[in-house]
């Protein structure tokens, strides 16, 4: 990545942080540690990150108000963020998916894997993307083109965070075919829940939302699902 983008780690032990931020570095990724919510916010101020890591467990703030936060703000809402959190049940995954985290790596972790995620991150949030030309899907007013990562609707540019747009590509890859709740969150998100998240169900209101007199585009099947109309 280099100068085209950066990511930001907040985390509070200070040997984790130096250390991750220091695999990202030798993974070619430029990254800056945050030791709290604080330093967060001024390093945002100065420049907005390409993602986020961020641990749960901090000493100034909740990691799960901070991804809120982020989720609320316009300039950073469509930025991916990844939890790195020592807590490892299934209720603190539900909580962070189901407030708009994009990836989830519980402590320990193994930095290669880590190094791994946070470039396939970048990679689908379209940064490090391919120039060329791209087959497009469409929908009614709607175009998306999955390799540029670019999205319109009558015309006009769709702005999408990274988990929309990957949930409506998977969609719009299969016309009126109805994927149930569990399916999307194992195909979309690689999570394999026992239901009790309603992280499926906020991202379809988002994409609706952003789709306005559209949003009829993505259909709900009662008891079952939701589809692309065909």
């Amino acid at each position: 990545m280099g100068a085209s983008g950066v990511v930001y780690y907040v985390e509070d032990d200070k040997n984790i942080r130096e250390l991750t931020v220091y695999a990202l570095g030798q993974g070619g990724i430029e990254a800056r540690g945050c030791a709290n919510d604080a330093e967060f916010r001024r390093a945002c101020a100065e420049r907005t990150p390409d993602a986020v890591l961020l641990d749960i467990m901090l000493p100034d703030a909740d990691g799960l108000e901070i991804l809120a936060r982020i989720r609320r703000m316009p300039g950073l809402s469509n930025v991916p963020v990844m939890m790195l959190t020592a807590k490892d049940t299934e209720l603190d995954k539900v909580r962070a998916l189901d407030g708009g985290a994009d990836d989830y790596l519980s402590k320990p972790f193994g930095m290669m894997e880590m190094v791994s995620r946070t470039r396939a991150l970048l990679r689908r949030a379209g940064r490090e993307q391919p120039h060329a030309e791209s087959q497009s899907l469409a929908a009614g007013e709607l175009m998306l083109w999955p390799e540029r990562r670019e999205a319109t609707i009558e015309g006009r540019e769709l702005s999408l965070t990274m988990r929309e747009f990957d949930l409506l590509e998977f969609l719009m890859r299969s016309p009126g075919v109805v994927f149930s709740r569990e399916t999307l969150l194992q195909r979309v998100w690689g999570w394999d829940f026992d239901g009790g998240s309603r992280t499926v169900d906020v991202h379809v209101q988002q994409i609706r939302a952003k789709l306005g007199e559209h949003s009829d585009l993505i259909e709900t099947v009662r008891g079952v699902g939701y589809r692309v109309r065909g």
